[in-house]
């Protein structure tokens, strides 16, 4: 019997308005808010209350060990989960970037100098093709596009999502027309440019480029396009469940007791909230208590804020921040980031820049892991929370590093550099006390 669900926790029964979309076990399109169902298609949000859309699914039944064989058989990417996924049986036949299964470290070293007893892990998603977690969600978008017919894929971006649209559509055989604000740091914008695609930077933050997309898809010369933040949105979110999944089947098909995870529009953290309930419908973990908690920077913090102060709504703010991927000043997902982080007994918490940069060193000097500014907050954040006693160091504890350091050089460049500058000679070495 298969496992019907939806994007909220109640059932609903299948439907057959795919229209012919062949999309795995997606039957159709529900709202978050009213529960309204929709056709399989490129539309964003509810007719009847403008909620935002999920995919709602037919889930496989049965054995989970059957289904647990299934996946272990399958390529190590995210498509080893594609019985789970919107995707068609073939999407493995097609070209594509093929990202996932990246590393579950074992962080024994940060461990120690955070006073964790329990076991801590980094789930480094730095080691996907275009070396952020984004490659998980436009993975997920393209096979929409071409289900859909679009010929053009596009997004509004902070850098790392522009240079995983590019990569895929390049892959793919897609144009590709990205926009992103105009004073991104360096090393995303040469990523996004270098696919050969059109890269446009926008006079204004991450909100007000977005704002231009949503009025590009209404005009005819969006005809066509697939944005795969904002009429492809339900598909692209649910790549992030795929985190979701492989920390569980890494950790040995267990639910972990604590999850960190960046804050941006949000969608990462409800997205993991949905996958990790979607394996306990089908059986493949155990049904037990986990808290999730969300981590901003405080030049960006309106969720974090309101959950502080026990708000219900998420007020707009404008980002001043190094964590510019996390800079989103009106996160749609915010107030349902605030719902799980209460419902699991987690919370939202923010560090300064001065505190992601010396977490970005910690976690390099202790794990040899470089991460990108909201890998920093996500450390930031942990250290923050055990020590203010939120979260507890006995636990099994995952913490999210989204993306790589090399990308975002700018905020540690200023304080890491050589150690000495010396002649090359012995003498000099042992003057600078580089001997001992």
């Amino acid at each position: 019997m298969a496992v019907q669900t939806t994007g909220t926790s109640q059932p609903t029964a299948p439907t057959d308005s795919t229209a012919g979309v062949s999309l795995g076990p997606a039957v159709a399109l529900s709202c978050r808010e009213c529960g309204e169902r929709l056709p399989l298609g490129p539309v964003f949000a509810c007719a009847e209350c403008f909620g935002p859309l999920e995919i709602a699914y037919e889930l496989p039944g049965g054995d989970p060990e059957a289904l647990r064989a299934r996946i272990a058989a399958g390529p190590n990417s995210i498509w080893r989960y594609a019985p789970l996924l919107p995707v068609p049986a073939d999407v493995t036949d097609r070209p594509g970037t093929n990202p996932g299964f990246t590393q579950l470290v074992k962080a024994d070293n940060l461990a120690r100098e955070l006073g964790v007893t329990g076991s801590l892990h980094i789930k480094d998603d730095s080691g996907n093709p275009t070396h952020s977690f984004k490659d998980r969600v436009v993975a997920i978008a393209v096979e929409a596009a071409h289900a859909f017919g679009f010929t053009t894929l596009s997004c509004s971006s902070t850098g790392n999502l522009a240079g995983a649209v590019g990569a895929a559509a390049a892959r793919a055989g897609f144009r590709s027309c990205v926009f992103i604000p105009h004073d991104l740091e360096q090393g995303k914008v040469v990523m996004a440019a270098v696919y050969g695609g059109e890269l446009v930077g926008i006079e204004g933050n991450y909100d007000e480029v977005n704002r231009f997309c949503s009025e590009l898809i209404g005009d005819p010369l969006g005809e066509g396009w697939g944005f795969v933040n904002v009429n492809l949105r339900p598909y692209y979110a649910e790549g992030s469940k795929t985190l979701a999944y492989e920390i569980c089947e890494q950790l040995g098909w267990r639910l972990p007791d604590q999850l960190v995870v960046p804050i941006a529009s949000g969608s990462q953290l409800t997205k993991i909230d949905k996958g990790l309930k979607e394996l306990i419908a089908v059986g493949l973990v155990e049904d037990r208590p986990y808290r999730i908690f969300g981590a901003q920077a405080a030049g960006c913090s309106p969720v974090s804020r309101a959950y502080k102060e026990g708000h219900e709504v998420v007020r707009p703010v404008k980002p001043d921040t190094i964590a510019k991927s996390l800079a989103i000043g009106n996160p749609a997902d915010g107030p349902y980031v605030l719902d799980i982080a209460r419902r699991t007994g987690g919370s939202v918490e923010d560090v300064t820049d001065a505190q992601i940069v010396d977490a970005i060193k910690q976690l390099a000097r202790t794990e040899g892991i470089f991460a990108e500014t909201a890998g920093g907050v996500t450390v930031g954040v942990t250290r923050k929370l055990l020590e203010s006693g939120e979260l507890d160091p006995s636990l099994s504890t995952v913490v999210l590093n989204t993306g790589d350091g090399l990308k975002t050089l700018d905020a540690v460049a200023p304080t890491t550099g050589p150690t000495a500058t010396i002649r090359p000679s012995l003498d000099a070495f042992r003057a600078a006390g580089l001997a001992s």
